[in-house]
């Protein structure tokens, strides 16, 4: 694993983030930082990328997480804010959002794919981190969950659209639910098919 070096050279306090929702025309985006107390712990051996794992292993494994973290912290980008300075910008955002949110300073910050800049540590960005890093994996799982709830909430104020289930990802149901009910408050509405329908 990428943290093995790190530990070696004496850090310990390692900050893994990622996102979930990136691909989803509806909803927020949630990004999460955490440092691990301890990423050797057997209770994490079954931490992976959070698409690699079934909805109640993610639940399950988010409790442990939380239980051995030395700090985290879970943020929400609206789908508004993403409509204003646009998803790319938003990720970057968020992540370096997150990273300020922990009130433990970390000494190294692992980041799934993007470099972030103007942070206060050193830090390096990974492709396919949340496959190699497991701090990137636990961040990973902590923002889908996060994100699931929120998304589970949000088909009780939207009947209809079923986001409990698609989660605001383009499917074939949530097409339908669109093209019979409309766009609402909470989708991206810079996103192509979004616009597709409110220009109709």
């Amino acid at each position: 694993m990428i943290e093995s070096k790190l530990l070696q050279s004496g850090l310990t306090k390692i900050a893994g983030v990622d996102e979930a929702g990136r691909g989803a025309c509806a909803g927020p985006l949630v990004v999460a930082a955490v440092i691990l107390k301890d990423i050797t712990d057997a209770k994490l051996a079954k931490v992976r990328d959070s698409k690699e794992l079934k909805p109640g292993m993610r639940e399950e494994l988010f409790e442990v997480i939380v239980d051995l973290a030395h700090d985290y912290s879970i943020i929400e980008i609206s789908a508004a804010e993403i409509d204003v300075i646009g998803l790319h910008k938003a990720n970057l955002e968020g992540m370096r959002r997150a990273i300020n949110a922990l009130e433990v300073e970390p000494e190294y910050v692992l980041t799934d794919g993007y470099e972030i800049s103007g942070l206060g540590s050193e830090s390096l960005a990974i492709w396919k981190g949340d496959q190699v890093a497991i701090s990137i994996s636990a961040a990973s799982i902590l923002a889908k969950v996060y994100r699931d709830r929120i998304m589970i909430n949000l088909d009780r104020q939207y009947p209809g659209y079923h986001f409990a289930d698609h989660k605001g990802y383009v499917t074939r149901t949530h097409e339908r639910s669109l093209n019979e009910l409309g766009v609402t408050a909470i989708h991206r509405k810079s996103y192509a098919n979004i616009q597709a329908l409110i220009n109709k």
